[in-house]
């Protein structure tokens, strides 16, 4: 059975940079340090997201300006409708009710299982 492995997600220093609002140098200076992993493409940085994320929620002043000036400023905007993805807390502790409810106890005792003997 092959495990599947997940394509990471790269963007480029200038999606980077306006992803979390800081500048393309602050990137560039990341990379030289190698507190973020990359790829070459074609001449073209490609940033593991993944590891950009961790090295941006690391630092202080970067995490202020990604909820300053990046993204993170339309974050409390949203308005997710749809109930499935929604993390409503109502929404939440009602489907643990029901997973708690539909879960089979486990207080039964083993059954004996037996191996089905074949005539010689």
């Amino acid at each position: 059975m092959p495990s599947e492995q997940k394509q990471p997600i790269r963007v480029t220093i200038s999606q980077a940079a306006n992803l979390f609002g800081i500048s393309e140098k602050t990137i560039r200076r990341a990379i030289k340090d190698q507190e973020v992993l990359y790829i070459v493409v074609r001449g073209v940085y490609k940033i593991n997201f993944e590891s950009l994320l961790k090295w941006s929620q690391s630092r202080v002043k970067t995490l202020n300006k990604f909820n300053r000036d990046g993204i993170g400023q339309y974050v409390d905007k949203w308005k997710i409708k749809n109930k499935l993805y929604s993390p409503n807390p109502k929404t939440i502790s009602s489907q643990e009710k029901n997973d708690h409810a539909n879960k089979p106890s486990n207080n039964k005792p083993p059954r004996p299982t037996s191996s089905p003997t074949a005539p010689q």
